[in-house]
């Protein structure tokens, strides 16, 4: 529940509203919406705060994880996103940001995980899942320890983290231990502190699965786990799932997404993301062939537009959307029920959107800005009286 003491509030139309409605009424009107600077960029191309993500907790505060040279930084916002206050979480030899490489982040009550791979550069790169955790809101924080059961075998750089609703977190990463390019999980019950041992979730026929595309994961409201990632089978690029209905113990088998293919003999270095939402209707954004779609399981794909790098969550409505246009280039952003995209920034990069648990506002999308610096937005619209979160 969001209570008066936790966001400030506007009146709009006669009625008192939180900000962050107050803010994403705007852009549920078709107006661009407030865009607000996280961490500004540091002189130089390339400095300053990079690769964002985003977690919103039940209570509408918004967090932000980023990459800043070494250190990897967090940012929270308590007023809906008008404002925030950054911090140091802690820092990570060469640590591995850009092109989705980067921090990720999650957050249950005032417990709050922020996971990034880094590592030493011995005769390779010794890139280790690291995870600090605070159970204080992001006030103080502890760690790291390391994710990853087989030393350095996490050092593509490239994973994915969520967290479900009876608290448990979960992370996915590319895995290199058995010398091809696999998709591993673990989970952690106590809010980051300890990690079960991590499993394997996918193999692909032919050795690797794509080897330089982000996966990602999403838990849905009865705590089904759903990870996705972009798979390689007989010379095609596909976007792929595959869903565990016991914490992560197990998974089913591997599901494509989408009707049509993309031959392809190379790593277009695009992943996409997952979202699962109420009623456990999952939703997935991603490019194929330099166009963007989305699409459900065992459903045709719905193309958005040209562009890369897209992303997805579930709030107020339905689906939201973000991608680029090139990049760098324009951050769009898809609304529910709107059916042209609006124009977030005219140039940025790797943007991210998220909403709180259970499909409801407030919805934020964050984006690298296109020389360094990270900036925010509140899309998520108020939800109509009675409406069911996460539905039209």
């Amino acid at each position: 529940m969001i209570c008066e003491n936790d966001l400030s509030w506007r009146w709009i139309g006669g009625l008192a509203l939180p900000a962050w409605m107050a803010l994403a009424s705007a852009a549920a009107g078709g107006e661009a919406p407030t865009v607000v600077t996280v961490a500004s960029a540091a002189e130089g191309a390339g400095r300053g705060g990079r690769q964002p993500q985003v977690a919103v907790d039940g209570r509408g505060r918004i967090f932000v994880a980023f990459g800043e040279g070494g250190a990897i930084r967090f940012a929270r916002s308590d007023d809906g996103g008008r404002s925030y206050r950054a911090s140091e979480v802690g820092r990570a030899d060469a640590l591995m940001v850009g092109m989705r490489r980067g921090p990720r982040i999650a957050a249950v009550g005032d417990r709050v995980v922020v996971t990034a791979i880094g590592g030493l550069e011995r005769e390779g790169w010794s890139g280790d899942l690291l995870a600090w955790r605070s159970a204080d809101a992001g006030d103080t924080w502890a760690g790291p320890i390391r994710v990853n059961r087989v030393e350095g075998s996490a050092r593509e750089g490239l994973h994915g983290m969520a967290a479900g609703p009876d608290g448990s977190v979960y992370c996915t990463w590319l895995d290199l231990r058995a010398k091809k390019t696999e998709v591993f999980l673990a989970r952690s019950r106590d809010g980051g502190a300890t990690w079960e041992p991590d499993r394997l979730v996918y193999r692909a026929p032919g050795g690797s699965v794509c080897e330089c595309c982000h996966p990602s994961v999403s838990v849905g409201p009865d705590g089904e786990v759903v990870v996705m990632w972009r798979n390689q089978v007989e010379g095609s690029r596909d976007l792929f799932l595959a869903r565990s209905l016991d914490g992560g113990s197990s998974f089913g088998p591997a599901e494509k997404l989408g009707r049509g293919t993309w031959r392809l003999q190379a790593c277009p270095m695009d992943g996409g993301s997952v979202a699962v939402g109420p009623p456990g209707a999952i939703e997935t954004a991603w490019m194929r062939a330099g166009e963007v779609f989305t699409a459900r399981p065992d459903e045709p794909e719905h193309r958005l537009g040209r562009g890369v790098q897209a992303w997805t969550a579930v709030g107020p409505g339905g689906a939201y959307a973000v991608w680029l246009a090139s990049r760098p280039g324009r951050v769009l952003a898809k609304l529910p029920g709107r059916e042209e995209p609006l124009t977030l920034a005219g140039r940025g990069n790797d943007p991210v959107v998220a909403a709180a648990p259970g499909g409801r506002g407030p919805v934020v999308a964050a984006w690298e800005g296109e020389t360094g610096g990270v900036f925010a937005a509140a899309l998520g619209r108020v939800a109509a009286p009675g409406a069911e979160p996460g539905r039209p």
